[in-house]
């Protein structure tokens, strides 16, 4: 009897290896912007409370990136990705803060935009590949860089878009796929055509295509390629101006869709073949948070000068995945039959917003966190982190029952999940911290203004 069970065991060696094999590549993926399906969570390890890294406490590696990008690492399986634009001469400069300015950065010299691979487990340099070596064709924002969009990887290839600069497919190994010309993504106010501030919309990829969100100041288009040829899909016109928003992939009962955050509107498209599904107006005047779900559905924010003055002012729709058609913008009292709730006041700016734990969590420029209830919108309160002098551009990530929210200083704010707020500490950087954090293996990935840190619990 002892030996047929151990015969049973050895036949199923290979799937429990296999089982274990995937596990531990889930473990270590975040393969895009805010991670796997765009979540910002990973609840899989134990993640750490409280760290110091200039003292070296916490502290599992730092490994030095040159250049200005706000882009996030990525992770897949052993390796790490960053994108970066290097200045020639001398390094770029960052302005950080709650500023009002709209002023373009006067960096318009020749500029190497780069992809880097690092190892998960030291961050020891891999690889490194110049996509394209020139001059910008356009300015950006005094608080934005050259390379904002995060990569993107499906585990075998690695897309990197670097705004007009163009669309850059690798293999995992380095090895140039593929590349495509994008077109002028001239991104700025929608009522200047004199200001530049740089594209920031990430790249995701769903069934073997990557999609891509331009909304730029003229010929605004989403689109779709094959990853593995780099051939178009499907491309379609959007009838509407300037955001910096990432898309979201999400099923629904049509199949997947791709859902896009704009500044005249917001709306759903099939993933198969770009087909408009629903429309809502309302966009918001700069909007920037990604889509993001909730359940059964879908949330959209922004936060600064509605495009009239009958829109709500920083809200938040939760759009029902089934919604179909053109949606009437919803009043405080009257959502629709397509939007399951509203509130004003709560959107955010800069940063999407996350959802844990049946919460969502927004938190304002100013480091205003509002906690919601994801079905019905009911505001749970209001909190301020830190003294209120500092900026919080990264958008938030979670996991192990805590938040993390990043000031633009490079303080991380550990905030314990629930309604009822609990801040559990402060903990430093050391670094400008603009990047949205990664998770992967039980360790916090932070891109900071020029290293890559790793840490553990």
């Amino acid at each position: 009897m002892q030996v047929c069970r151990y015969l049973c065991d050895m036949r199923l060696l290979p799937a429990l290896l296999l089982f274990c094999a995937v596990a531990a590549a889930q473990d270590a993926s975040w393969p895009q912007f805010r991670g796997a399906q765009a979540a910002g969570v990973a609840d899989q390890h134990a993640l750490p409370e409280a760290w110091d890294v200039p003292a070296g406490k916490g502290l599992r590696w730092q490994a030095a990136v040159p250049g200005l990008s706000h882009a996030s690492a990525i992770v897949a399986g052993d390796r790490v990705f960053i994108a970066t634009a290097v200045a020639k001469g001398k390094a770029a400069s960052l302005k950080i803060g709650a500023y009002g300015a709209g002023d373009s950065a006067e960096d318009m010299v020749e500029h190497s935009f780069q992809l880097w691979s690092l190892r998960l487990d030291d961050g020891r340099v891999d690889w490194v590949r110049t996509a394209v070596r020139c001059v910008p064709k356009f300015a950006r924002h005094t608080k934005a860089t050259h390379a904002d969009p995060t990569p993107v990887t499906d585990g075998s290839y690695v897309v990197a878009v670097f705004g007009a600069q163009g669309m850059f497919c690798y293999t995992v190994a380095g090895d140039l796929a593929w590349q495509v010309d994008l077109g002028e993504l001239d991104v700025g106010p929608h009522d200047s055509m004199d200001l530049h501030w740089g594209y920031a919309s990430s790249p995701t990829i769903a069934d073997g295509l990557v999609i891509v969100q331009a909304d730029v100041k003229t010929k605004p288009y989403l689109a779709a390629w094959h990853i593995d040829t780099g051939k178009p899909a499907w491309r379609v016109d959007r009838d509407d101006t300037t955001s910096w928003a990432t898309p979201t992939v999400v099923d629904t009962d049509r199949g997947k869709m791709v859902f896009v955050n704009g500044c005249t509107h917001m709306g759903g498209y099939l993933l198969k073949d770009g087909s408009e599904v629903w429309r809502m107006s309302g966009g918001g005047g700069l909007p920037i948070p990604a889509p993001l779900v909730a359940g059964d559905l879908v949330l959209f924010t922004s936060n600064h000068r509605p495009l009239k003055p009958t829109h709500p002012r920083r809200p938040v729709f939760a759009v029902k995945r089934s919604a179909t058609g053109e949606l009437p913008i919803p009043t405080k009292t009257v959502t629709g039959e397509h939007v399951a709730w509203m509130q004003t006041r709560v959107g955010n700016y800069i940063q999407t917003p996350i959802v844990y734990r049946d919460l969502l969590y927004l938190c304002a420029l100013s480091g205003v966190v509002s906690v919601v209830d994801t079905k019905t919108g009911e505001v749970y309160g209001r909190h301020r982190l830190g003294t209120g002098a500092s900026a919080f551009s990264a958008s938030p990530v979670a996991g192990d029952g805590k938040l993390y929210f990043t000031s633009e200083e490079g303080e991380v704010h550990v905030v314990k999940a629930g309604k009822e707020f609990e801040q559990l500490g402060v903990s430093p950087i050391g670094e400008i911290c603009m990047a949205t954090p990664a998770i992967a293996n039980g360790m916090l990935l932070f891109r900071g203004r020029n290293h890559v840190f790793a840490i553990q619990h």
